[in-house]
């Protein structure tokens, strides 16, 4: 009702006697809804790190865990100056733009195979006025970009190829979750192209059941200082791990 009449919760209250305009189209958000259509899809906003950003269907809904993982990256990079950051997988681009607005002297090239995804993430950089500070590029991963960076972070798909979503899920683009037959192969391929570009730290969110295995592989590939994290319900959640001092 909010979004349909343009109006805050305070005005709906104080105004209980009036009559709805265009009640069909207020019927067929509900209807929308009914269907476990997301309500971020439904209202093109999502409410990110207190703060409002557009979204709408085809790129992935920011989760309120994916704040940890900026302000675990931010407790890491805060010491140095003038940092590079690269984002594998910018969706609607909350993480990079979040990470322009908390430091100053930070400069970040943000990537995805998504046009939408790209298109979204540009609108909420300018919103922010965080566009001089972030570059978009279509692409997979970091291909074709030769820059060095300092710090690679990622929220990418890592949920297996055959675990059954719920139903409001179905509604998010499946590459934006589905990370392959075991789901944690795209966190293995950005392990690797840490390692390869030599940065100094990767960052990254991850699936609660993958903590062993992708320290196994960290361990295997020589990483061994690496520091994994909980989410707010106790879930295993994600991993900073220092590839070079």
């Amino acid at each position: 009702m909010s979004y349909h009449v343009g109006k805050d919760n305070l005005y709906l209250l104080l105004h209980d006697n009036e009559v709805l305009k265009d009640p069909k189209g207020y019927f067929n958000l509900i209807k929308r809804r009914s269907l476990n259509e997301p309500i971020e899809y439904i209202t093109n906003s999502v409410s990110f790190y207190s703060r409002e950003f557009f979204i709408k269907k085809g790129v992935l809904i920011p989760r309120p865990e994916t704040e940890i993982l900026i302000d675990k990256t931010l407790k890491v990079i805060q010491k140095f100056k003038n940092i590079k950051v690269a984002e594998i997988g910018v969706g609607s681009g909350v993480i990079s733009i979040m990470l322009a607005l908390l430091k100053k002297d930070i400069k970040i090239v943000a990537t995805d195979i998504s046009k939408e995804a790209i298109e979204v993430a540009k609108i909420n950089a300018k919103r922010f006025k965080v566009e001089d500070k972030i570059t978009f590029v279509k692409t997979s991963f970091l291909d074709t970009i030769k820059e060095d960076f300092d710090i690679i972070i990622s929220n990418p798909p890592y949920i297996s190829n055959y675990f059954e979503i719920e139903k409001n899920l179905t509604y998010e683009p499946k590459r934006a979750l589905f990370g392959g037959k075991i789901g944690d192969e795209i966190l293995k391929n950005i392990i690797d192209l840490a390692i390869k570009k030599r940065v100094k730290f990767l960052a990254c969110e991850m699936g609660y059941d993958q903590l062993e295995p992708l320290k196994s592989y960290m361990i295997q590939k020589g990483v061994m200082e690496f520091e994994f994290y909980k989410d707010l319900s106790s879930h295993d959640r994600g991993f900073i791990a220092t590839l070079r001092s």
